[in-house]
């Protein structure tokens, strides 16, 4: 029997341009599982190369590893400055939600 050869596919290799980079986080945020979009920004990050990002960021290079892993959880403002140093911004749009049958707060 024939083996077959697989080959890793690692996104970071095609994150080519600024808008490759945010049509790849917006579908991760789409998504909404923070473990999904902390593995993106890492993709992205590491596309943009880590120990660049770390420098624009201040942060270190080895905490931005583990941060921005599926198992990753930093805080906001880590993500921020992660952001900041990719050269991207958080955007909020209104989404429609069912109504829940009160009005108000």
């Amino acid at each position: 029997m024939a083996r077959t050869k697989t080959l890793s596919w690692d996104p970071a290799e095609h994150l080519e341009t600024e808008e490759d980079i945010a049509a790849y986080l917006n579908v991760a945020l789409e998504e909404g599982d923070l473990s999904l979009i902390m593995a993106t920004l890492g993709d992205i990050a590491r596309a943009r190369r880590m120990a660049m990002v770390a420098q624009e960021s201040g942060l270190g290079r080895e905490s931005l590893y583990k941060s921005l892993s599926a198992d990753g959880n930093p805080e906001f403002g880590t993500v921020l400055k992660v952001l900041h140093a990719l050269g991207l911004q958080l955007q909020a749009s209104a989404t429609t939600r069912p109504s829940t049958g009160t009005q108000g707060g």
